[in-house]
């Protein structure tokens, strides 16, 4: 087990590298962001001024050692268009996509899993048709249009909700369930794929066809036997989705005006903020490989085959 747990630590860390690396080039091949912020005086001794003052007048991999040196001990630089540490930004944005992400996170386990239990217990069936048709919505509509539908009809039509912003309280529901919901609507329909699919394996095995056998109740064959089996991958994702639903909720805060990390990327992706976007792809890279690192050891340790696998 030590060994294993040794050998997925360091592709982790491979991958993390990895992940910085092509972070660094990508921001730097979408243009020089000195350009958009000297736009108004184009005086190009206050672009070089500007290039000097963020090190971008330095060569490329000094630029680049002097990132990695940074970031290991912990600064991810600052924001060339607030001037403050990325660091403090995110973490200060961090507690309004957390609060967003688990709401959508919720609606989607609540909409995902007991439709996707429906559809596979009632295979070929109306019910099972009902589940398809659900998947493909959620996947194929997308968030942010199902957004501006939910403000059209209840926040301009019906005036029942704000439109946008995220309220004066932490707890406030009425600016939190319209954006909520559009974010969780999409993730649904994953939930609902992965649970039929998985339930459906798992339905066709020989042990639930003994406890039928030996007269169980269906609700006991399937809470107890075929549900607990089914959950793993059906988790996992879970896991993914609310790591992505926390850091890249881009389209849903910028419709919302929902003040988080997606809406911070969005800005930063649109002002050549290098360091604000490869600090926040960073953060939620990080959040993914921890997690995937988790499960891989939760995985070795229920199932022995995957850790004494060559």
């Amino acid at each position: 087990m030590g060994r294993f747990i040794v050998t997925r630590g360091f592709q982790s860390l491979i991958t993390l590298w990895l992940l910085v690396t092509i972070i660094f080039v990508a921001v730097r091949i979408t243009g020089d962001p000195a350009d958009m912020m000297a736009e108004s005086r184009g005086d190009e001794a206050y672009k070089a001024q500007l290039r000097k003052n963020w090190g971008l007048d330095q060569p490329l991999h000094i630029q680049y050692a002097k990132y990695i040196f940074n970031l290991l001990q912990g600064d991810m630089g600052h924001s060339f268009e607030k001037s403050l540490a990325v660091r403090d930004i995110y973490l200060s944005r961090l507690p309004n996509s957390i609060k967003l992400g688990i709401a959508g996170f919720l609606i989607s386990i609540v909409l995902g899993i007991p439709l996707g239990m429906l559809s596979a217990m009632k295979v070929n069936t109306q019910w099972d048709n009902l589940g398809k048709i659900f998947a493909l919505l959620g996947l194929s509509v997308p968030n942010f249009f199902v957004g501006l539908l939910l403000i059209i009809l209840f926040a301009v039509g019906l005036g029942w909700l704000p439109a946008i912003g995220k309220g004066d309280s932490f707890f406030d529901w009425q600016h939190l369930i319209m954006p909520a919901f559009s974010l969780g609507w999409y993730f649904s329909g994953s939930m609902v794929r992965i649970t039929r699919s998985s339930m459906l394996d798992v339905l066709g095995t020989e042990y639930i066809k003994l406890a039928r056998l030996k007269g169980l109740p269906e609700w006991v064959v399937m809470a107890k036997h075929a549900l607990k089996n089914a959950m793993i991958p059906v988790l996992t994702l879970a896991g993914l989705n609310l790591v992505i639903m926390v850091n890249v909720a881009i389209a849903i805060e910028v419709v919302f005006n929902w003040p988080g990390v997606g809406q911070l990327l969005f800005d930063g992706m649109s002002n050549r903020d290098f360091p604000m976007v490869q600090g926040i792809v960073l953060m939620s890279g990080v959040m993914i490989v921890i997690l995937n690192f988790g499960i891989d050891i939760l995985y070795a340790y229920v199932d022995p085959r995957i850790r004494l696998a060559k």
